[in-house]
């Protein structure tokens, strides 16, 4: 008995159909598995996972905040660079900040809780921030001394280029009044401090570079997030700027920590891939168990 051409064509995809279920659901997977377990990948594959006292404490490729409850950083810890997913390195909302090059003013309310900072801002905040704790100059081209951007909206007639050649009101976006502006006058109008919930989009809006060095000892990992924002490493131009702090909070030599930070610097992938990176989770995992922080 012939069969139709119907019942050939639902007979051959139920073949091709459970062909592929075991070898897509059956076969590929056993096979990912058994690889999975070759020394030298069943750590990685198991997600590696880092134990301290019988405990999983961590994993050599998910950074973790070193912070206390209210955010601020721990004195004898590394500080991780800044994280976008979730609170801070959630796993389970990796994401970054998706702000652009172009977001340079912040949007001010009388609320602080409801005050969103441009990434601009954002940077400047934090490069102030790590300049403090470290003792170092955390001033960069562009941001203001009290760490926000600094921006000016130019407010007057336009000429044909868009150009603003006689202001009648001259306005720093980024800091609220009664902030004192980080510059007194521009094209000899007053500056003046911006009045949250007011719209100054009307003017022209121009970043200000300001005489900070653009060589700033505070890297760029220092204040910007990563893609994933589950970045567990630094560069090793952080971590030597925050040498000597934890020195000082262990009670050891700044030759031991670079010691340990040395250990724990990984050059480029093949060497030519990448950059020189520092594993933060590792690195203070391993001085908890060399030199145990003692307080104060």
């Amino acid at each position: 008995m012939r069969m139709s051409t119907w019942s050939r064509q639902h007979l051959a995809a139920l073949r091709a159909l459970l062909v592929l279920t075991a070898i897509t659901g059956i076969v590929y997977p056993l096979a990912v598995f058994a690889v999975a377990q070759l020394p030298g990948l069943h750590d990685k594959a198991e997600g590696s996972l880092i134990e301290s006292d019988g405990k999983v404490v961590g994993s050599g490729i998910i950074g973790q905040s070193f912070t206390d409850k209210d955010g601020n950083a721990l004195v004898q810890y590394f500080q991780s660079r800044p994280s976008a997913a979730g609170d801070g390195y959630d796993p389970l909302a990796t994401a970054a900040s998706n702000l652009g090059p172009e977001s340079i003013v912040d949007m001010l309310d009388t609320d602080p809780a409801n005050v969103t900072l441009s990434l601009l801002s954002t940077v400047c905040a934090r490069s102030k921030a790590v300049g403090d704790r470290e003792g170092v100059d955390g001033s960069r081209p562009f941001c203001t001394k009290d760490g926000v951007g600094a921006v000016l909206s130019v407010i007057g007639p336009r000429d044909a280029d868009g150009e603003v050649s006689h202001p009648v009101q001259v306005v720093s976006v980024n800091q609220a009044c009664p902030a004192e502006p980080f510059q007194s006058t521009y094209k000899g109008v007053t500056v003046e401090c911006a009045k949250p919930g007011e719209d100054y989009s009307i003017g022209r809006i121009v970043p200000i570079m300001g005489d900070a060095s653009k060589d700033t000892p505070v890297p760029t990992d220092a204040v910007t997030a990563s893609g994933s924002g589950l970045d567990p490493h630094i560069s090793p131009e952080y971590a030597a700027i925050q040498v000597a702090r934890i020195a000082k909070a262990r009670n050891i030599s700044e030759k031991q920590v670079r010691g340990r930070v040395d250990a724990h610097t990984d050059g480029r992938t093949l060497g030519f891939l990448g950059e020189p990176r520092v594993n933060v989770v590792e690195l203070n995992l391993d001085l908890d168990r060399q030199y145990p922080f003692r307080g104060y």
